[in-house]
């Protein structure tokens, strides 16, 4: 979550003050020149699922359109959600800073399509294939981006080891690929993030983030109550099993002749999980037939990287990529009071039933700026009763 108070999240439920703002910038950063936006035009939205973090479109005014202007080439445009406390300065969000995607001229403004600084990084496709590394992640990283995005800074968050050490793989086309989780010809990762079981995005200020991948064991940034004073709407429940595992293998393979690293397993040992995969499915996959276990069903997932380089490793990518496949089977679609602090990843407490309270990870969320309420999907791990 972004830096709040507890005052403004106390408020968010009542008649506060919804302020919003954009600005745009035709250097890079460096100078932001303020414009309006048409009241109600300003959607956004955010999905730590999706290959560009945060997305959006607004119709824009006061703001010329051209090479001088607002355009598709060099432009960036940041947007912003105030909330307005009585007696008290506004509170500002950075609610994402986007390139500009068919600029058009309208009676009304300058309609654009919104997409996070990722893709510029993708089109910044590698004129040749060119080897990377070896060298520490942490200066690998920070040299594709910036080859990408001049001035742009990558923040590490705590918990991801920037100065693990990348072997040498070969960067064949796709920037974006070696950077976050793409694969060379033969199907093998070459993902420098994902192998130190992190994911890389643009967060809500356009920052490059590079941070641990998300589990319901993090700390609960925002309760979601019910009834008088609350801020939850509409809940609505949903199972599937889409993108479920509970067992994963993964392995380190560099393609080079040397020895294979792993595999090494991580699976769903909480016998009060739905996906429960058994005491020890790898060593002893009779095991619930032997304890009667009738319930217990494997979906079983592998992954082989290049850039993994010891046993440790793969365990620790096996663990991120266990957390980030269980819990789908449980998804809850809410309204709630927009929160213009809550980000992706977020974990949240919501008041599902009358006293019963459930930690869910906050999946992606929406909202028109100058809205009271956003909408959000979120997941947890069902239970066995």
């Amino acid at each position: 979550m972004l830096p709040v108070t507890d005052a403004v999240l106390a408020a968010l439920g009542q008649a506060v003050g919804r302020p919003y703002r954009a600005d745009w910038s035709n250097d890079g950063g460096r100078t932001w020149t303020g414009c309006g936006i048409q009241a109600g035009s300003a959607q956004i939205t955010a999905s730590r699922t999706a290959e560009t973090r945060y997305t959006g479109q607004a119709t824009l005014t006061g703001a010329p359109a051209g090479a001088q202007g607002i355009n598709p080439i060099s432009t960036n445009v940041r947007l912003w959600q105030g909330i307005q406390l009585p007696r008290s300065n506004v509170v500002w969000f950075p609610a994402g800073r986007y390139t500009v995607g068919r600029p058009r001229q309208t009676k009304t403004g300058l309609e654009v399509e919104l997409a996070g600084i990722e893709d510029e990084i993708r089109d910044a496709g590698l004129p040749t294939a060119r080897p990377v590394g070896p060298g520490a992640a942490r200066a690998l990283v920070e040299q594709l981006v910036g080859e990408a995005l001049p001035g742009i800074p990558v923040s590490w968050r705590d918990g991801v080891d920037g100065d693990r050490l990348v072997p040498q793989v070969l960067a064949e086309s796709s920037r974006w690929s070696v950077l976050s989780s793409g694969t060379d010809s033969s199907g093998t990762s070459t993902g420098i993030v994902e192998a130190l079981a992190a994911e890389i995005y643009a967060d809500a200020r356009g920052i490059i983030t590079v941070a641990p991948v998300p589990t319901l064991a993090d700390p609960v940034r925002w309760r979601i109550a019910r009834g008088a004073g609350g801020v939850l709407i509409e809940p609505q429940t949903e199972q599937s099993d889409e993108g479920l595992a509970n067992v994963w293998a993964v392995t380190g393979d560099s393609g080079s002749g040397e020895a294979t690293i792993g595999p090494a397993y991580a699976w769903d040992d909480d016998p009060n999980s739905l996906t429960y995969a058994g005491p020890d499915p790898i060593s002893d996959p009779l095991a619930p037939q032997r304890l009667g276990l009738w319930h217990v069903r494997l979906r079983v997932q592998r992954h082989s990287s290049a850039v993994i380089t010891s046993l440790g490793q793969a365990h620790e990518v096996a663990q991120a990529k266990l957390a980030d496949s269980l819990g789908v089977q449980y998804a809850l679609s809410l309204t709630a009071a927009c929160n213009p602090a809550l980000e992706p990843g977020d974990v949240v407490e919501v008041d599902t039933l009358p006293g019963t309270w459930e930690r869910h990870l906050v999946d992606s969320l929406s909202y028109t700026l100058g809205a009271a309420s956003m909408s959000l999907t979120t997941r947890t791990t069902a239970r066995r009763l």
